[in-house]
């Protein structure tokens, strides 16, 4: 669902969403390869430049290109690496000699070049909607390819490094907030149901566990009880069993985690209001902020506001804070603004990204109210 606020330039994850209570974000990665070319564990340097001259000159001849920023990671300082790392755009560990990426100006579409495959297309959309993320990366998908051709075979489909992806090369995912559930205890079965039917259910931020500072986590939890849920095997089913199976993963679940708050407001209220009163004070009392627990914070206020225990925040800010706070964002922050800090605060990196992070949280929650 495209929103008339497109391509001003405010990032993907600040618009509300379908069903965003429960669904923050859809995506799908889609990868393809040039023909006639090794896969890029393979390529000789010549060939690397080769395949980015070509996907980069394909982005500038398609309509509508001042959206899209090409460069090569080897130009990236380790700071812009963090950060794009953090939104998902990147992975955790790479070779960026003779690798690029392609970004929109919104963030709703990122490319990257010679990392796993020649191209893989990315695509973002708030809440549970992938009727956006289809269109978004099959619309460059086929302007991309009246300009480049792709390695294909009718027998396999589209070809690609990893022998599972080869099809359609097309991975789904869901990023999702199940506090409810985790208060329960039923994530570990959830899991292991999905786990072992063509998903993969995880955590997006790291296991959780019992946080003894804000009780703001559960036992055997993701960090924040955030969780991602994607479609694994390309090569089995159409797109459109793969595209059914994911969203009907994330239809149940939204349903199971709104049915589980129900039933937390009536067998543990106390325990609810206890998780999201200690959110709301140290989100306002606290001085220096860790990164983990201002992801437990945030989740906390979060459910009360689902509960419906809570006002004065929305699913959008909520969303975006998971990306503000994060430590590259922080010392993206510190490095271009002017701070003054406490005397023992200013000299220390690691307690000045803490002490904005803190700031951060106080403004964003300094109008939620207790219902």
């Amino acid at each position: 669902m495209e929103t008339s606020r497109e391509n001003t330039g405010d990032a993907w994850y600040t618009y509300d969403g379908n069903d965003s209570d429960v669904v923050l974000s859809s995506r799908i990665v889609v990868a393809r390869n040039l023909s006639s070319f090794p896969f890029p564990s393979q390529l000789q340097e010549n060939e690397s430049k080769r395949i980015l001259s070509a996907v980069f000159g394909a982005f500038l001849d398609l309509s509508g290109e001042d959206e899209f920023q090409s460069l090569p990671l080897s130009s990236l300082d380790p700071l812009g690496t963090k950060i794009l790392q953090e939104r998902g755009m990147l992975p955790e560990s790479f070779d960026a000699e003779g690798a690029g990426i392609v970004l929109r100006m919104d963030g709703k579409i990122s490319c990257t070049v010679n990392l796993g495959d020649h191209l893989k297309i990315c695509a973002y959309a708030p809440g549970l909607d992938f009727d956006s993320v289809m269109s978004l990366s099959g619309n460059l998908d086929s302007g991309l390819q009246k300009r480049i051709q792709f390695a294909a075979s009718r027998d396999f489909g589209y070809l690609t490094s990893d022998v599972l992806d080869a099809g359609s090369g097309m991975h789904l995912g869901l990023r999702l907030h199940l506090p409810s559930l985790s208060a329960l205890g039923r994530i570990r079965e959830i899991a292991e149901e999905y786990n072992s039917n063509g998903l993969t259910f995880s955590s997006s931020y790291g296991s959780g566990g019992s946080d003894f500072v804000s009780g703001t986590s559960w036992a055997s939890s993701s960090l924040g009880c955030y969780y991602d849920v994607a479609t694994v095997n390309c090569m089995e089913g159409s797109q459109i069993d793969q595209l059914t199976a994911i969203a009907s993963a994330g239809i149940r679940l939204k349903e199971m985690e709104r049915s589980a708050r129900q039933e937390c407001r009536q067998t543990m209220p106390s325990t609810v209001r206890n998780y999201f009163y200690r959110a709301i004070t140290l989100s306002r009392s606290s001085l220096f902020m860790p990164l983990r627990e201002a992801i437990s914070i945030v989740s906390g206020i979060k459910w009360g506001l689902d509960m419906e225990l809570l006002s004065g925040a929305d699913d959008p800010s909520l969303h975006s804070l998971l990306y503000r706070i994060q430590d590259g964002h922080m010392e993206y922050v510190l490095k271009n603004g002017a701070f003054n800090f406490e005397d023992d605060v200013g000299k220390d990196d690691i307690k000045r990204n803490q002490r904005l992070r803190a700031l951060i949280l106080q403004d964003a929650f300094k109008y939620i109210r207790i219902n």
